[in-house]
């Protein structure tokens, strides 16, 4: 099993910046890939940055590519997504996920994709 555990969310205005982080413990040995998505009210959840193990593929949503970035900390079991630029549309629920996978080039871009999921963070971004 793995728990994984966000932080980072909060209130910004429209322009500003937030890192999200997302710890993973428990059985972290195993090669993951990992994902963020966010749930905005009324709406169903959506992909927004993967990046594979080795963090050499990255994937991003077109409503988010060239304002955030996701990148990872093996060593510390983490993975990150650096907001800038962040607009009221942004304003959702964040969730981190991780899949076992056999491959460490390997992104996953849907969500049934992933096996393991935190319990989110939430991101307001006023106008």
């Amino acid at each position: 099993q793995v728990q994984l555990v966000e932080s980072g969310g909060g209130l910004v205005q429209a322009g500003g910046s937030l890192r999200l982080s997302c710890a993973a413990s428990g059985r972290t040995a195993s090669i993951y890939a990992r994902g963020w998505f966010r749930q905005a009210p009324g709406k169903e959840r959506e992909f927004v940055a993967g990046i594979s193990w080795n963090g050499k593929s990255t994937s991003y949503a077109d409503s988010v590519r060239g304002r955030f970035t996701i990148s990872r900390d093996n060593g510390k079991n983490t993975v990150y997504l650096q907001m800038n630029s962040l607009k009221p549309e942004d304003t959702a629920v964040y969730y981190c996920a991780a899949d076992r996978t056999v491959s460490a080039s390997l992104i996953r871009l849907k969500e049934e994709e992933y096996d393991y999921w935190g319990q989110g963070t939430q991101v307001t971004v006023s106008s």
